[in-house]
């Protein structure tokens, strides 16, 4: 199991970038073994996460924004999902 957060480095919304922490400090306390994927350095990773993020966890409007988690291609949320998971249930069954 490789987690994978896509991220932007060089975002300049602060609420972005303190998400993107908030996730892979979450991981990195917990020992979870996890890659992050630059959107923002790598037109690749870029347009795999576009496209992977189902429709219905799509914004109405735009494209998706980071961070998005992913369990290797499968999706499992953004941070919202991530947050919730964190307060409601354990954390492993958000990753699975």
């Amino acid at each position: 199991m490789v987690i994978k957060v896509y991220i932007a480095s060089s975002s300049g919304s602060t609420s972005i970038k303190k998400q993107q922490q908030d996730v892979m400090g979450f991981l990195a306390a917990n020992k979870i073994e996890f890659e992050e994927c630059d959107i923002a350095a790598n037109e690749d990773n870029r347009k795999w996460m576009r496209e992977n993020v189902p429709e219905e966890s799509r914004p109405t409007t735009g494209n998706p924004l980071p961070p998005q988690i992913f369990n290797e291609s499968q999706y499992c949320g953004n941070y919202e999902a991530f947050f919730d998971a964190r307060e409601t249930m354990p954390c492993m069954h958000f990753w699975v």
